[in-house]
């Protein structure tokens, strides 16, 4: 009987989607599209297939979710699996953009020091900010080296850090190109002011470093407890309690409670690591 109405209510959606569903997938697939170019345009990856890939990862979400609720008799799993295969290259994106932007932080108060060395060597800020994108690490230097060929290209430098700083959004890039643009305008020394910058750039460093390691332990904590149900259930149905544990996999009322319990286990470690990742 369930794999009789799984079967019709797959059906029917693939029935539905050329028809009802159209414009409202492809406004999902716009939408996500432009969230994960703009990830990785700041990846610096190319997405010239991206809209293909998404189509294929689309086939394979749904090719799941008739698997699991035809062949394996489990709709309500089928459907969880599904939401969480959806999700889950969006979210890898976004956290690898986000530890590209973290690096680029780490590396920032360093370069700010460099800058403000070659400013009192006499340089030009075109000129240091060239020493900057020669010599940097990645992924810091690849921007500067967009400053400078943009800059060398003709665009106002003032233009180029605007650009820049909007690409990042980073607080303290914000407030380093802030200082380059000021003291441009105004004619004031650009190297004390980078130097005070770096300094408060490395103090807030340090405290979020202070942080990350007064919260490491926790962090792990959160990852053993999500992980724990999944050694708990596999305890039960090679150990304890065979039968009644195979249930949740066969049953209705067990496959809703078992998805609705991994719901809840996803959604408990995702809260853990953004409480554990303070912004200062």
């Amino acid at each position: 009987m369930e794999v009789a109405i799984g079967s019709l209510l797959i059906g029917l959606a693939c029935g539905i989607l050329p028809f009802g569903a159209e414009e409202h997938y492809g406004r999902g697939v716009d939408f996500v599209e432009a969230d994960i170019r703009d990830k990785l345009r700041h990846l610096r990856v190319s997405a010239k297939n991206l809209r293909w890939w998404l189509h294929a990862w689309t086939v394979f979400v749904v090719a799941t979710l008739f698997t699991l609720s035809v062949v394996f008799s489990s709709l309500p799993l089928a459907l969880t699996i599904s939401a969480l295969l959806i999700c889950l290259p969006w979210y890898i994106v976004r956290r690898k953009a986000e530890q590209r932007r973290q690096m680029i932080e780490d590396q920032l108060a360093d370069a700010m020091v460099s800058l403000s060395s070659a400013i009192k060597a006499g340089l030009s800020l075109a000129q240091a900010l060239d020493i900057l994108a020669q010599q940097t690490p990645r992924p810091i230097c690849q921007e500067f080296q967009q400053i400078i060929g943009e800059y060398q290209l003709g665009k106002p430098m003032e233009r180029c850090l605007a650009e820049a700083r909007k690409k990042l959004r980073s607080e303290n890039f914000a407030l380093f190109a802030a200082a380059m643009e000021a003291s441009r305008d105004s004619g004031g020394r650009l190297n004390e002011t980078v130097d005070r910058i770096a300094h408060s750039v490395r103090e807030l460093q340090r405290l979020e470093r202070k942080i990350t390691a007064e919260t490491a332990q926790a962090r792990t904590s959160a990852l053993y407890m999500a992980l724990a149900p999944v050694f708990v259930l596999a305890v039960y149905y090679f150990v304890i309690d065979p039968v009644n544990t195979e249930r949740l996999f066969t049953t209705f009322a067990g496959q809703v409670m078992l998805s609705f319990a991994v719901v809840l286990n996803v959604t408990a470690w995702l809260w853990a690591r953004q409480i554990l990742n303070p912004e200062i």
